[in-house]
């Protein structure tokens, strides 16, 4: 039976230090006495760990390696902003290591030591986390360029790039008072999502602007199961038949809105006089990829493009690597409205 791989955890136990002091003498980076990398050295040397090719060629250079730290690549966002991050990193003859930390970020900063240990020379992470000092001074002392590419949120001390929910949602909320409607219901999202409050906070802005009714049980929270959207779009329009249009939290929201409402009875239009006199629904949801395409071309789609904040990530990132001391900036994305075809 084989012995197990030695790992740089075992490294940093072993020399009783921290896996960052292991990470800083394999890549040659950073302030460590000779005394303390001495004793990582030997460590290496008695537990025969194999040096990374990556942290070798860092201490002449650049290794062309860029992290990406995301907490689940299924969802839907962060799977097209990877696509785009990719397509800008890969130009450049960079290579991206994608790592997942789990649906609570529980495994990130096993990612962060990771990446580091590969000698990454950059690492983006997908969402700001709440462990993200510790890791912000880990990537100074390590000399890693750290960016966040996140949904919802950003961090002070790094280059952060994001969607504008909010005004994702204000532009939604005021489309479909532009076609008449007054009576707006939003469905979808789970109260712990950042991005559902920064969404619903854009869209009852706009209904108050607009002097229209905000009443909190028109606002449907639920995970986006297409089975149990519908089952509850079906329910909101039983209790409340006035209702001609509905705000969807994410494209499968959305799906999930369509069938409820031709389980109800409804059509889709977007007209709200044809809506009140024919039973028509008007429909608007997020949509994190703009080139998926629609099922249906009564549907509308608020696109938060996520690819492009990849390709946005991608491009900062390597302006961060050419020069690392510039000045951190947060950069926005717009929304933009893309009608069925």
């Amino acid at each position: 039976m084989s012995q197990p791989k030695t790992t740089i955890h075992d490294v940093a136990q072993a020399a009783g230090v921290s896996v960052s002091t292991v990470s800083l003498v394999l890549s040659g980076k950073g302030r460590i006495s000779s005394a303390t990398a001495e004793r990582v050295n030997q460590a290496i040397e008695q537990l025969g760990y194999v040096r990374n090719r990556s942290a070798s060629i860092l201490r002449g250079g650049e290794s062309g390696v860029i992290g990406l730290i995301v907490r689940d690549l299924s969802q839907p966002f962060y799977a097209a902003m990877t696509a785009g991050l990719s397509e800008v990193l890969e130009q450049q003859g960079k290579v991206l290591v994608l790592t997942q930390s789990g649906q609570h970020g529980q495994h990130l900063q096993r990612c962060f030591d990771s990446l580091a240990a590969q000698g990454a020379d950059g690492i983006v992470l997908g969402g700001a986390v709440a462990q993200a000092d510790t890791l912000v001074a880990q990537a100074h002392e390590q000399q890693i360029a750290l960016i966040c590419a996140a949904r919802a949120s950003s961090l002070d001390k790094v280059d952060s790039l994001r969607p504008d929910n909010s005004q994702a949602a204000r532009i939604a909320t005021e489309y479909l008072i532009r076609q008449g409607h007054q009576r707006i219901a939003w469905v979808g999202g789970l109260g712990s999502s950042l991005t559902r409050a920064e969404r619903i906070g854009g869209y009852c802005a706009t209904l108050l602007q607009y002097g229209l009714p905000f009443r909190p049980d028109w606002i449907i929270e639920c995970d986006d199961r297409q089975q149990s959207v519908s089952a509850l779009t079906q329910d909101l329009l039983h209790h409340h038949p006035r209702i001609t249009a509905i705000i969807a939290h994410n494209a499968s929201t959305t799906l999930g809105c369509y069938f409820g409402a031709i389980h109800s009875g409804r059509s889709l239009g977007e007209d709200a006089v044809d809506s009140y006199f024919t039973q028509k629904l008007a429909l608007v949801g997020f949509n994190d990829d703009p080139l998926r395409e629609s099922y249906d071309s009564s549907l509308t789609f608020v696109s938060s493009e996520a690819r492009d904040v990849g390709r946005r990530a991608g491009e900062r990132m390597l302006q961060r690597l050419a020069k690392p001391d510039a000045e951190v900036q947060t950069l926005i994305v717009p929304p933009q409205l893309v009608r069925g075809v």
